[in-house]
């Protein structure tokens, strides 16, 4: 737990979960959760064509429907929805992203 957030030797409810979180192993889900969530909201009505599946170290794996998608995405708006996900999670987490066309 983090030590500034212990009130009179109490920890957070937060704190807690995020504990809880670590030790039954489900931390790296919730926040993977967190980012694909990030990326469906910033995404829009792409999303549809688009759909955040994994997200591991940095790297945000999206799942297209079309090569004419993945061209989209990656010479013109893609970049600017990794940033408007990355302003809705309040930092920078997404650092790059893959575009695999789905089979």
């Amino acid at each position: 737990m983090n030590p500034g957030s212990e009130r009179r030797g109490k920890a957070t409810l937060a704190d807690a979960i995020r504990v809880w979180l670590d030790q039954a192993g489900l931390a790296g889900t919730a926040k993977e959760s967190r980012v694909l969530a990030a990326w469906a909201r910033a995404a829009g009505a792409t999303a549809k064509r688009a759909r955040a599946v994994r997200f591991q170290r940095g790297v945000l794996t999206v799942e297209v429907s079309s090569s004419a998608v993945m061209q989209e995405l990656a010479a013109f708006s893609g970049e600017a929805l990794r940033k408007a996900a990355n302003r809705a999670l309040g930092g920078d987490r997404i650092d790059r992203i893959v575009y695999k066309q789905r089979v």
